[in-house]
């Protein structure tokens, strides 16, 4: 594991921001992080720690999180496994999710099953806060630019479509809860160093959206979180 001061000079995270008007004047959180060691979650971590907060990173096997910190616990846990999942849940102050299964064409249940562990488990320790990654894909095409909406929409569904199938039951898993949730419909998310800055917006998604850094999508999850204006909505993020 790299400790979090070089992890953070080696130019995988990025903390560059800037306040929105809706930005909590927010000081230390307990921050839950499922799916900590995947592409975008070990940035999460990172810039977590980097921020001030406490962190509680889940995976299945957390010994591949590659930072250290006396702010940071891990623990080996599948969403899938509500048992193993609802006790990390006490004194939480908001969950962030990033688990996923990548391109993937096979079925899965992870991000609504998933999903349903962590927002149960949130209801009985009085967790509202939950912050989800979805995709363009999962969303309503009607506000999709013309090449976005004949073309690669229709082939990611025909070659992934139960991924997104997967997506819009988590959905529904959230609409159905109690939670603050914020689902973020990223574009492709590009395993490289971040850019420094992305978009958002919360009415359709962005014009020549067509891809985000993890580092990048890393800090558009955490400014979320630190967001009081974004319960119960749908976001776009790009570069």
């Amino acid at each position: 594991m790299l400790p979090i001061r070089e992890y953070l000079s080696s130019g995988c995270s990025n903390s560059i921001r800037t306040p929105h008007p809706g930005q909590r004047g927010v000081g230390r959180m307990r921050v839950l992080i499922a799916g900590a060691t995947g592409t975008v979650g070990q940035h999460v971590v990172a810039q977590a720690l980097d921020r001030g907060h406490e962190v509680t990173a889940i995976a299945r096997r957390p010994e591949s999180l590659r930072t250290e910190h006396p702010r940071l616990r891990t623990f080996a846990a599948d969403v899938l496994d509500p048992d193993a999942v609802e006790p990390l849940l006490a004194g939480v102050d908001v969950v962030v999710s990033t688990v996923g299964i990548g391109t993937s064409k096979q079925p899965t249940t992870l991000y609504s099953e998933g999903t349903r562990n962590l927002v149960n488990g949130m209801a009985r320790h009085s967790v509202s806060r939950i912050v989800t990654i979805s995709s363009e894909v999962a969303d309503h095409w009607a506000h999709q630019s013309p090449l976005k909406l004949w073309v690669a929409l229709p082939l990611l569904q025909r070659f992934l479509g139960a991924t997104y199938d997967d997506m819009r039951r988590m959905d529904i898993v959230l609409w159905e809860s109690d939670a603050q949730w914020t689902t973020v419909r990223a574009p492709y998310i590009r395993d490289r160093a971040g850019s420094g800055s992305y978009r958002i917006a919360t009415d359709k998604p962005l014009r020549r959206g067509f891809s985000i850094t993890a580092p990048d999508m890393a800090t558009a999850l955490l400014d979320i979180v630190e967001r009081n204006d974004l319960g119960r909505r749908f976001v776009f993020v790009a570069n």
